[in-house]
């Protein structure tokens, strides 16, 4: 392994393996990092009902003694409610960041090409008409869904010009919100409770039946996502650069295309849709963080789960027992972080 210093960066080899790194965007995402686990650490013992600090240190260190009432609320309630929040707000971080970059449009949005509603319209559809089907199904629905639209819009935009697919993406969330809002005023009031709660983006229905798929759809579009960052950089320099420096455009665009589109799905569908998570943590990162798109992505992921994490707690314990979903209290503190931000970066957008 060597290590060399060129322009603040230092260039880490390792057989074939060759990464410049910048000290000061890896302490701060180790920061970040840090702060994330310790939110998760402090959110853990907060509720409703007892369950102390002690009880989560037993839970984790010592699960075989952890048999008490409040044990059972962190471990089978708490602990994977907190996971599925980092893991969720990771996976709209890393989409919105790879959005941003691949249409070049600070205002991108991961639900920009459909996928949030069509995951919605595939789970609410299954809540509506199949309401003894298993939760565990709605990541499977909700991503097929997904897909479904990410490959409609394709389909329609004939290639991934970028003012082609995103008007063709905005136009088929538009119908497939009109779809949902239709199911919505006609089915049973009862089953409208419970998608209305799912669909506000709620960790309600969180299990550990549902970290596993949330997990391998995190860990496959962020592989697609780092592996391909260095390429993402050097096409920020233009087409015509990036062609004569040895990059495949179209096939950067399809796996930067496809990551998002499999990370916001697989999200929508396990936890409802979580509006501003995907446009704010990239701008927080940038500002934070900056540093090349390995940086960004990393920013971006953190802050996400932070910014969910933080949310779904101030929901579980403002109004207790009372819980609010997560999405309306991001929306309620996502409207004015983004006008700070548009005002600070007024000038680049």
């Amino acid at each position: 392994m060597t290590i060399a210093v060129e322009n603040g960066y230092r260039r880490l080899s390792v057989g074939p393996f060759r990464r410049r790194i910048h000290l000061r965007s890896v302490i701060l995402c180790g920061l970040l990092g840090l702060l994330v686990v310790a939110m998760a650490l402090a959110a853990a013992p907060l509720g409703s009902h007892e369950a102390g600090f002690a009880d989560l240190v037993t839970v984790i260190f010592d699960p075989v003694h952890a048999t008490g009432d409040g044990h059972a609320i962190i471990r089978e309630f708490r602990l994977p409610r907190i996971m599925l929040a980092v893991l969720a707000g990771a996976m709209l971080g890393l989409s919105g960041a790879a959005m941003q970059s691949l249409t070049r449009n600070g205002l991108a949005d991961p639900g920009l090409l459909g996928v949030k509603e069509a995951a919605s319209l595939a789970v609410i559809g299954l809540i509506v008409f199949f309401p003894t089907a298993s939760p565990v199904l709605r990541p499977f629905v909700g991503m097929a869904g997904g897909l479904f639209s990410a490959l409609l819009v394709v389909f329609i935009a004939q290639d991934l010009s970028r003012m082609r697919f995103v008007l063709v993406g905005v136009g088929l969330s538009w119908l497939m919100a009109a779809a949902l809002s239709i199911i919505l005023t006609t089915a049973d009031i009862r089953d409208v409770q419970t998608a209305m709660v799912w669909l506000a983006g709620s960790l309600n229905t969180a299990s550990w039946d549902i970290i596993p798929i949330a997990l391998v759809c995190a860990i496959i579009g962020a592989a697609i996502l780092f592996l391909t960052a260095g390429a993402a950089d050097v096409a920020l320099l233009g087409d015509q650069a990036a062609t004569g420096l040895g990059v495949r455009l179209r096939h950067l665009s399809i796996l930067r295309f496809v990551a998002p589109v499999l990370l916001t799905a697989a999200c929508v569908a396990c936890v409802g849709s979580l509006g501003f998570v995907g446009l704010l943590a990239p701008h927080m990162a940038r500002l934070a963080i900056r540093g090349n798109q390995t940086a960004l992505l990393t920013g971006s992921a953190l802050f996400g789960a932070a910014l969910v994490l933080a949310a779904d707690t101030i929901g579980r314990i403002a109004f207790a027992p009372l819980q609010l979903p997560a999405g309306i209290v991001l929306s309620i503190v996502g409207v004015p972080v983004l006008l700070l931000l548009l005002r600070k970066r007024r000038n680049l957008l």
